[in-house]
């Protein structure tokens, strides 16, 4: 019994929550899903429905109702709640990044990683304090740090992809 019931209602129950969705500001499959749970609930408190297409429109009617309720008493949130407590796990996780960062920035070729490390470097150097440091003119540093950089992607690229 209970099969054919859910093949007779469903077509009827598709075409009710695709049409109270939309004014209720909710999705259709939402609507139908809260529909069933209701019908399985009173399935298995042996109630079933006297007049099913009936009592399904008033159970759809009825989810519209609270989810329109639902809506209107929800807001969201302004931002999303930052978690700014330095625990251990967070400091371990920000040193393996760390560690493999520069491990990767020594494994790349010519020039690449003492740019790479001066780039890094806890002082906040500028260019032209970098291009000082390096022997090389300032005007071919951008380039060269994007070559650099472009190289550093691909040797992170696996390893990234490996976690």
């Amino acid at each position: 019994m209970t099969h054919d019931l859910v093949t007779t209602l469903r077509p009827l129950l598709t075409a009710e929550a695709s049409a109270e969705a939309y004014a209720s500001g909710g999705e259709p499959g939402d609507l139908e899903q809260a529909v069933w749970l209701r019908l399985l609930e009173r399935l298995d408190a042996q109630d079933p429905p006297h007049d099913p297409q009936g009592w399904l429109r008033r159970a759809v009617r009825s989810e519209a109702r609270r989810t329109r309720r639902t809506a209107r008493l929800e807001r969201p949130y302004a931002a999303e709640p930052v978690d700014d407590e330095p625990g251990p796990e967070r400091a371990a996780l920000a040193a393996a990044r760390h560690r493999a960062l520069r491990e990767a920035v020594r494994r790349l070729p010519g020039r690449c990683p003492r740019l790479m490390e001066a780039l890094l470097s806890e002082k906040d150097l500028t260019y032209r304090e970098i291009a000082g440091e390096l022997g090389m003119s300032q005007g071919s540093l951008g380039p060269e740090r994007s070559r650099c950089l472009g190289c550093l992607r691909r040797l992170l690229t696996p390893e990234v992809a490996s976690r």
